[in-house]
């Protein structure tokens, strides 16, 4: 039988790791000690904090005589919520994980990492190749009994100062909204740049761009064949590219910039620590503020755009009207049309009995055949010199024409919708008022906001109607100064004249009908 006596004692001997011993296991191997720094802004007085820490942490290391010197790894003016994005600490971890650095240092658990769950399995992934970290601010060595309890806690306290130093973000942000104060990325944003105050000011070279741009679409110009002009005399886009996308075509037609406005708030943070932005499509408030910057482009010849691209989305045909059949190629592409079915014309190479040619038919009758529409079908030669027979015989009747486009001029001058905009604008002021003491109230704020986005609807309605009228005067007026210029000679076809002159074409069995963009029509017999 066995004797115990007295009470045992017990003394925990921390382990320690073994990091390798000298030839005669009696002298140690220095342990090769590597520091990770960051600071999450390129601001001068975070850049100076930047360089005294890689300097301290040098310093720091190799006055141990048990250390060796492994490096600094330091990312500057990156955030520390996402560790994708800090390429010094992948590469810090890399090393580590093949076996080069056997220990880290760093100065707090905010500059490792402020997300809880990325701090933790890099460390729990360290501790499983025996390398500690410390954290020099909180005192706190990765290895000890205790480090892992009280790092989860400071790790978690580290996130809670992310999410609020964003939310922070965010209010400072709507504070700037409210106050119409905007913060545009002049970087990639072609046309403009900023001033010493931080202004949106034009670039002039990059401005005439732009004016290109919205000026050849509204001849008539595809997005595709925008881009491919720019491209041939090699203009770049605002991010520096030779490509013009569509797309990047199609955002600067869009943009609201352009006329001196700004819409803020067009996405969102749904994440504080991916930093992942989304589309606002109600989410959260928007902010529309007009006339912040100078305008490049004249509010009317913008919203002629926007009906330009609407009209272009909505030229379908075939079945259902699924198939979309805007082109440009030509000038009467779109424009041509059939009175019996509604279908517009199509240009097609015929082959009738091996006689090659080139027709222009109803895209009716070319789907579903005489059955389905009856429609003539007409020789591009016949459709081109009706087309300019009715432009010559509008010039040979310029006198009595001249009057009467004069008077439709006045008459689209008189239909000013000023004073509506006004009284729009004012209740807006009151609604938008009534808003803010809602939302800083945490009230509801609901019927307010549908209010406000009903009165902007109108307001967006009347704009377009503007438009419309002041694009109708432009084209009165393009007709007028036409037909006082030119002379008496009979003019052929030309692309460009249709293109600036003829609205729409609509072909009957026996005649042609054009009307020009003035809202003038003239007949020409086939």
């Amino acid at each position: 039988m066995r004797q115990i006596v007295g009470n045992p004692t017990v003394t925990v001997i921390p382990a320690r790791p073994r990091m390798g011993l000298g030839r005669n296991n009696e002298e140690r191997q220095k342990i090769r000690v590597a520091a990770y720094c960051r600071v999450s802004t390129d601001s001068d007085e975070q850049a100076t904090s930047y360089e005294a820490q890689i300097e301290h942490y040098t310093a720091f290391i190799k006055k141990n005589p048990d250390w060796e010197f492994a490096g600094i790894f330091a990312d500057d003016g990156i955030s520390g919520t996402d560790t994708r994005k800090r390429e010094e600490f992948n590469r810090m971890i890399e090393e580590c994980m093949e076996g080069k650095i056997q220990m880290v240092i760093t100065k707090s658990i905010s500059r490792f990492a402020r997300n809880t769950l990325d701090c933790l399995k890099y460390i729990r992934q360290l501790k499983d190749r025996g390398i500690p970290v410390f954290f020099e601010k909180e005192n706190i060595n990765t290895m000890d009994a205790k480090g892992e309890v009280m790092l989860t806690i400071m790790a978690s306290l580290a996130q809670q100062e992310s999410e609020s130093l964003s939310q922070n973000v965010k209010i400072g942000l709507q504070y700037r909204y409210q106050q119409g104060l905007v913060q545009v990325n002049h970087n990639r944003f072609l046309g403009y740049t900023k001033d010493t105050e931080g202004h949106l000011v034009i670039e002039p070279e990059e401005a005439e761009v732009v004016k290109r741009i919205y000026r050849e679409y509204l001849e008539g110009a595809s997005l595709l064949q925008i881009g491919k002009g720019l491209e041939a005399e090699g203009i770049l886009t605002g991010a520096g590219k030779k490509k013009w996308r569509p797309e990047t075509i199609k955002k600067i037609l869009q943009n609201e910039k352009y006329i001196g406005d700004a819409l803020l708030a067009k996405t969102y943070t749904v994440d504080f620590l991916t930093k992942k932005r989304v589309k606002n499509n109600g989410i959260v408030p928007q902010y529309y503020v007009e006339n912040s910057h100078e305008p490049i482009i004249p509010r009317d010849l913008y919203m002629q755009v926007q009906e330009e691209m609407v009209r272009r989305a909505n030229l379908h045909s075939g079945e259902n009207r699924k198939k979309r059949v805007y082109s440009s190629k030509y000038a009467l592409s779109s424009i041509v049309y059939c009175p019996k079915c509604g279908e517009i014309y199509r240009r097609i190479a015929w082959n009738n009995r091996g006689k090659r040619s080139t027709v222009w038919r109803c895209c009716t009758r070319v789907e579903h055949g005489p059955e389905g529409c009856d429609a003539p079908t007409i020789q591009e030669s016949e459709l081109q010199e009706a087309v300019a027979r009715a432009i010559n015989d509008l010039l040979g009747s310029r006198d009595s024409f001249l009057p009467i486009l004069q008077a439709n001029i006045l008459q689209v001058l008189e239909n000013n919708s000023s004073d509506k905009i006004a009284e729009i604008d004012c209740r807006l002021v009151e609604q938008q008022q009534k808003l803010l003491k809602l939302a800083n109230g945490k009230k509801d704020y609901n019927a307010v906001a549908d209010e406000i986005h009903s009165l902007r609807e109108q307001r967006q309605k009347v704009l377009a109607q503007d438009a419309k009228r002041d694009g109708q005067k432009k084209h009165i007026e393009e007709l007028k100064a036409f037909l006082e210029e030119q002379k008496d000679i009979p003019i052929e076809y030309d692309e460009q004249l249709v293109r600036r002159l003829v609205e729409k074409v609509t072909i009957y069995d026996e005649r042609i009908v054009v009307e020009f963009k003035s809202g003038v029509e003239i007949e020409a017999d086939r």
